[in-house]
């Protein structure tokens, strides 16, 4: 609902290549996942229209497709449209690579431009496999080729385990190993060396994920007024119901209990007593949102994702537990779905596991604030007349002047604190 634009990242298909409806045809990367857009019919890729790398606005087309029938035109929900139609816009890159060479359609029909980012519906899955098993684009193969790298080596992100881009640099980033040459020629097997692609002094391209982000980032401090507060809470009960339900918990949830779960139960709750704080600014009005849908900011292999707990305020603090690790579990994976991410009413980032005490965060647009959990430290605190060692966490609030002043921000911050230092071991759970 929210994506706009997207850059093309790998083409999984070149001119010439026939594919079935729903191949896939093209990674898309917007800023908040890489995801394959399928073939709207059958047909032979003609013209890419769209490089590796352009940034495109939805409903613009990327490629042509030559002898799509009737049928698959219709499925695919895309009306054939004259050539001249399908040229790119003004300004646009050239194409990357030249029309295929296979004839020209019989038919009178025109070719198809598949209009990849206009499309809505999941794509479907390509024929099962991973690795070397499935497709490898030709882009990808050749980087593997470029470095010297055995392709079965490196473990696939992409869909239905398929090896990207971005998989083959991680396995250079992280010190794989280049095969050695064989065939005429090639001497002793060659040590392998490390490579070190983020050396001091070095340029670091932009990938389109941090493009995107980085883009994303502007617009949020530019658009919005930007505040923040923080507040001081006693993790005492939490930890100690933490420890005395840890066992329990998950044998029978399969997760581990943390504090980002009690965290997240208490953030639902004080987004219900202080709805301004799960609602977005409008032109000639703020608009409070019926629903808890909690973002959860993740961060991935090069960059940063939130995916969405809906319904959020329904759960449990077991439920939370389960959908939040199925949703942080895909999204490290590289394999979070374009509805794992859309509709977050509120975002929650648990900035502290990475041991964070202190952490102001940029609003993910279009709400009204985003709430940072810092790390749990045991440091003296003023108890009554005495002094006592507590596990003590800062929780620090960014949010929307336009929408909530200080007192509102103040009543919000104060209903989290408040839920969190009411926890004990008798606490539900479930």
């Amino acid at each position: 609902e929210s994506v706009t634009e997207g850059t093309i990242g790998t083409w999984l298909v070149q001119p010439g290549q026939q594919v079935a409806r729903f191949d896939s045809l093209v990674e898309v990367i917007t800023d908040k996942v890489t995801a394959e857009v399928p073939s709207p019919a059958a047909g032979t890729v003609g013209e890419i229209l769209a490089p590796e790398g352009q940034r495109l606005s939805v409903g613009e087309p990327i490629c042509t497709l030559e002898g799509a029938d009737d049928a698959g035109t219709d499925a695919g929900g895309s009306d054939p449209q004259p050539q001249e139609d399908t040229a790119p816009a003004p300004g646009g890159n050239p194409p990357q690579e030249s029309p295929g060479a296979g004839p020209e359609p019989e038919q009178a029909e025109p070719p198809l431009p598949a209009v990849a980012m206009a499309d809505r519906e999941a794509p479907a899955p390509s024929p099962p496999g991973n690795g070397t098993a499935g497709f490898i684009s030709p882009a990808v193969r050749a980087l593997a080729e470029e470095h010297g790298i055995d392709i079965a080596l490196v473990a696939g992100t992409g869909f239905e385990g398929r090896i990207t881009k971005r998989d083959v640099l991680l396995f250079l980033e992280r010190g794989g190993a280049a095969p050695a040459k064989t065939g005429a020629g090639a001497g002793t097997p060659a040590a392998p060396t490390a490579v070190q692609p983020s050396r001091p002094g070095s340029t670091i391209p932009l990938t389109p994920m941090r493009r995107s982000i980085a883009e994303h980032m502007v617009r949020s401090r530019r658009l919005s007024p930007h505040a923040w507060t923080m507040v001081e809470v006693d993790m005492s009960g939490v930890a100690t119901a933490r420890a005395a339900h840890r066992a329990e918990f998950r044998a029978a949830t399969g997760v581990d209990l943390t504090f980002l779960h009690f965290g997240m139960r208490a953030t639902c709750l004080a987004l219900r007593a202080v709805p301004t704080m799960n609602a977005t600014f409008e032109e000639d009005a703020i608009r409070l949102r019926a629903e808890v849908n909690l973002g959860l900011a993740v961060a991935v292999g090069d960059g940063l994702i939130v995916p969405v707990v809906r319904g959020a305020d329904q759960f449990s603090v077991a439920g939370l537990a389960q959908a939040a690790a199925a949703l942080i579990d895909r999204a490290r994976q590289g394999k979070a779905r374009l509805e794992d991410v859309e509709g977050g009413t509120f975002t929650l980032n648990n900035a502290g596991a990475l041991g964070t005490v202190t952490s102001q965060a940029i609003i993910n647009q279009p709400q009204a604030g985003i709430l940072v959990m810092d790390a749990v430290i045991r440091r003296p605190v003023v108890v009554g007349d005495g002094i006592a060692i507590r596990p003590i966490m800062n929780l620090c609030l960014s949010f929307d002047h336009r929408i909530n002043d200080g007192a509102g921000a103040a009543r919000f911050l104060g209903a989290v604190k408040s839920s969190l230092e009411a926890v004990t071991p008798e606490s539900a759970l479930f």
